[in-house]
């Protein structure tokens, strides 16, 4: 899928030509001016009318509950209430009203899984779900300051990491809606995250709901659908959710080939109750180690894609479902992020119920082993987001602190750049962290899983794209918006139980999924998958260096990039380093490969 959104006006047919170009559909506003253009699958656009007003939805939704749009637009005021609207239809997908008035307006997902982002293309207004898409139109270039963003550890702190890399084209914020006229556009804001004071009993029936609603939207329509059976509690759930649906379903596991990982065990569990399905097990010798076979130059040039090292494992996964007859594919991400109870949420239980705190503290220092000082400073804390950012600025090049220092009761992850990158580098990205922000939340807890959620829902829409060549459309239930509101509105106490494993979606997967299941107290550890992947391939990483772009920007030091390579690595952590410096070196040659002035290969 790939579109533009124009506003009511004549001089946007310009715009809409050259666009036409590429080839694709245009859709009329009422006035009969050009409003969306673009390309999409069939069932991939929901139009509904009211009057002189239009609704679409682009992307994937429940269709029966589509059916309920034209009474919705009919009844909303002037400024319409796309946020109801998105609350009625199940599913992950744009929302985009055309009004009397001549105004559009537009919004994305919560979970970043949908962005719409701008640009002045012509001198008019434009939307696209792509910021090459407008970057093709209007010769932007990019922008080498916010590359040096990317460069940092685990992720660029929100909002910063959602910055389009662009010159010229501009992201949406989380939780916004766009207006577009013809005189310019503006992101209003609109949804803030609900107060968690819903207790466990009632806010495990709305996740159940809420999840039941959105693997429907992908198991409605029939045919076969397949879905990643890892042996944990997220997957699991969706496979158990999709089986009673009536589409065919296929599982997919990747079996880790490490005596310490028990997921194959759990999968063989969940894949024997669930008899009418097709189980898929595929050994490490069957699929492509990380990091092999990473793209000289992809399609995608939105921006560095963070999962770069499973770039061939996610092409084949795809392929592999597809010759199964599968066009749509379930994955659990956002499940840890919204139903593991983070320690920031801590914080915040201190502040609510201070002695409901003092169990879930005593717990989470026995099982992380954490000091009694730092945890009683850390919990006493009261830094704002903005003074959280100041704080990461001076410690930004300073190295990753010991596992053990990290308590995670901060507004959110520990960020550092790598010591390859330039004092050039790491003075771009402490000007952007001096300029301060606002959170997604008051509440550390949930800004961080609203923030994790978004840095999934990216990953998503990224690897929707490169399955979507195979011709399966990439799917992740827990990040449609209906069920991120559920799960945020739980109680954080009941969110944190100490004896108890993701109690919320336990509770809502009772009865559904086994709960032999249900009661696994272990979780698996990847990262020996990750240094073998480096191992077989770290010479084709070591081509990178050679000519290296990020180099010739001046924003990291090849040579040491290389030494840092060939080091010994004796940190899973230290190498999410290593992997956003490939991801950005990746997406400036799959840039520097397509002529500034070729719209379609953007």
């Amino acid at each position: 899928m790939r579109f533009l959104i124009l506003p009511d006006t004549p001089a946007a047919a310009g715009v809409a030509e050259r666009a036409a170009a590429y080839g694709g559909t245009v859709v009329p506003h009422a006035s009969g001016r050009p409003w969306i253009a673009g390309t999409w699958e069939p069932g991939e656009l929901v139009l509904a009318r009211a009057g002189r007003r239009r609704l679409a939805l682009l992307g994937h939704a429940r269709p029966a509950a589509a059916g309920r749009l034209p009474a919705l637009l009919g009844g909303m005021a002037r400024t319409p209430d796309l946020d109801a609207a998105a609350r009625a239809v199940p599913g992950a997908f744009h929302l985009v009203a055309s009004m009397e008035d001549g105004r559009v307006w537009a919004r994305g997902t919560l979970s970043a899984v949908c962005r719409l982002f701008t640009a002045r293309i012509g001198g008019i207004p434009v939307a696209a779900d792509r910021p090459d898409t407008l970057a093709a139109l209007n010769g932007a270039g990019v922008d080498e300051d916010l590359v040096a963003l990317r460069l940092i550890a685990p992720y660029a702190p929100y909002p910063l990491g959602e910055r389009c890399l662009w010159r010229g084209v501009e992201s949406l914020p989380a939780g916004h809606l766009l207006r577009l006229d013809p005189g310019g556009h503006a992101a209003v804001g609109g949804w803030t995250a609900p107060e968690p004071e819903v207790p466990l009993e009632e806010g495990a029936a709305r996740v159940r709901e809420a999840l039941h609603e959105a693997v429907a939207a992908r198991t409605d329509e029939g045919g076969t659908l397949s879905a990643d059976l890892s042996g944990g509690m997220d997957s699991t759930s969706l496979c158990f959710l999709a089986a009673a649906g009536p589409a065919r379903l296929v599982t997919f596991h990747w079996a880790a080939g490490d005596s310490a990982n028990d997921d194959l065990r759990w999968a063989d569990r969940a894949a024997a109750a669930l008899p009418d399905a097709e189980h898929l097990v595929y050994g490490q010798s069957r699929v492509p180690h990380m990091y092999a076979d990473l793209p000289r130059a992809d399609g995608d040039l939105e921006a560095p894609f963070v999962a770069a090292r499973v770039h061939a494992q996610l092409r084949h996964l795809a392929g592999e479902v597809a010759a199964r007859g599968s066009t749509r594919h379930l994955v659990g991400d956002g499940g840890d992020e919204l139903f593991f109870g983070l320690s920031a949420y801590l914080h915040s239980l201190a502040r609510t119920r201070p002695l409901t705190a003092v169990r879930h503290v005593r717990a989470a220092r026995a099982m992380l082993r954490w000091r009694l000082a730092p945890t009683v400073r850390a919990l006493l804390d009261r830094a704002s987001y903005t003074e959280w950012l100041a704080a990461a600025e001076r410690t930004l090049t300073t190295g990753l602190p010991p596992t053990s220092a990290a308590l995670g009761l901060g507004w959110d992850s520990v960020v550092r750049l790598p010591s390859w990158s330039t004092p050039e580098a790491a003075a771009s990205v402490r000007a952007l962290l001096r300029e301060g922000a606002e959170p997604l939340s008051p509440y550390r807890g949930q800004h961080m899983a609203l923030n994790s959620a978004r840095k999934n829902g990216d990953g998503v829409r990224r690897a929707g794209r490169l399955s979507a060549r195979s011709g399966v459309s990439w799917h992740a239930p827990y990040l449609d918006d209906q069920v991120i509101e559920a799960a945020l509105a739980v109680r954080l106490e009941d969110r944190l139980a100490p004896d108890r494993y993701k109690p919320v979606l336990a509770a809502a997967m009772r009865g559904i999924v086994p709960e032999a299941v249900l009661g696994r107290p272990t979780k698996a550890e990847f990262s020996p998958l990750v240094f073998e992947g480096l191992r077989r391939h770290r010479r084709e990483l070591l081509d990178l260096c050679d000519g290296m772009l990020l180099a010739r920007m001046g924003l990291v030091d090849a040579a040491a990039f290389r030494s840092a390579l060939l080091g010994l690595h004796t940190s899973s952590r230290r190498l999410l380093l290593l992997d956003r410096t490939l991801s950005c070196e990746l997406w400036l040659r799959s840039v520097a490969a397509v002529p500034a002035t070729t719209g379609e290969a953007r």
